[in-house]
């Protein structure tokens, strides 16, 4: 399972306002079991299980997090030094590529510069490129094709230099 499809389940989560959420997918022999706080704590944040086959509980695919030092006392990420989350300049719909044919802009370990088009969100029937404005290497696509974006949603992290 994609740390994407992890974070998806958490956002369903935090819609629907559930506290525990399991699912079980014997064909992947795969069980997933996500809870959020004590009792009648609703807004703290998730808890991931991930169940292999085995029995044994395992950590999720590495993601932003294998980027970024223990959160700090307030639950904020602290990204490692060098890197930073590029953000949403805007409200729309994030698409990777051009069409749905085209290859994306770019992929995780792409280099980067000030003109490089990282993506395009969609605002009002406008595809709007969005460039980089630094240069760096591509660490982690944070989004998947056709997500709502908000304005400074993380988009990407990236390592300067």
């Amino acid at each position: 399972m994609e740390l994407s499809d992890i974070r998806k389940l958490i956002r369903l989560m935090e819609k629907a306002e559930l506290t525990e959420l399991e699912i079980d997918d014997s064909n992947q022999g795969l069980r997933v079991h996500l809870k959020r706080g004590g009792a009648g704590d609703a807004n703290s944040s998730p808890v991931v299980h991930l169940v292999s086959p085995g029995g044994g509980v395992q950590a999720p695919n590495a993601g932003p997090a294998a980027h970024a030092a223990p959160p700090a006392a307030g639950g904020e990420v602290v990204l490692a030094p060098g890197t930073e989350y590029f953000t949403s300049p805007m409200v729309g719909t994030f698409y990777r590529a051009a069409s749905p044919d085209s290859d994306s802009y770019v992929e995780v370990g792409a280099r980067v510069n000030d003109e490089s088009v990282l993506c395009i969100i969609e605002a009002m029937k406008v595809m709007n490129e969005i460039r980089a404005e630094l240069k760096g290497e591509v660490l982690e696509i944070l989004l998947e094709n056709g997500e709502p974006v908000e304005f400074g949603q993380p988009l990407f992290l990236i390592k300067k230099g």
